[in-house]
């Protein structure tokens, strides 16, 4: 089946994303880190205003990877000089492993062309291994870690890795 990326723009699209982004980070992200982890990076930067100010002041853009319409996951973008940022991408569980992450990655890629960008690039919790792989397959190098603090007492752990586009 075919995917697609519908971008995020209105009001209800983003309280729509919010509720999708809460629903799959609290399946996830379960066992990587601990639940008050997820509770606080959901607030602080999948909730209902945080997502509203990363698209209005932030320079983000969201779409849904939809598929016959329906919204299947997510992704967030943010292009800088000559990458873009892949902050976020994530599919319900059901839809994972179906080549849907594939089809996506593919029109990030034609987004980046689209726009003359030289690289994709992301961070990855240093622990989601089969995630790593899967970045890696679609060739993905990490290029170094990096210790954020979040606040209220968390780290994100990670990998930043970087995709080169011919």
């Amino acid at each position: 089946m075919q995917l697609t990326l519908a971008k995020i723009e209105t009001k209800q699209e983003i309280a729509s994303l919010a509720e999708l982004a809460s629903d799959i980070w609290h399946e996830y992200f379960v066992g990587m880190i601990s639940n008050e982890q997820i509770d606080y990076m959901v607030e602080k930067f999948q909730s209902y205003p945080a997502l509203t100010d990363q698209i209005a002041n932030q320079g983000y853009e969201y779409y849904f990877m939809t598929v016959h319409g329906q919204p299947i996951g997510y992704v967030g973008i943010k292009q800088e000089e000559s990458k873009l940022f892949l902050s976020k991408f994530y599919l319900q569980q059901e839809h994972r492993g179906k080549g849907y992450g594939s089809q996506a990655m593919e029109l990030l890629t034609d987004i980046c062309r689209s726009r003359n960008l030289g690289a994709i690039w992301l961070t990855v919790n240093r622990h989601n291994a089969s995630t790593i792989s899967v970045y890696e397959k679609k060739g993905f190098k990490t290029i170094r870690t990096q210790v954020a603090d979040i606040g209220n007492g968390f780290v994100m752990d990670d990998y930043v890795m970087e995709k080169e586009l011919n």
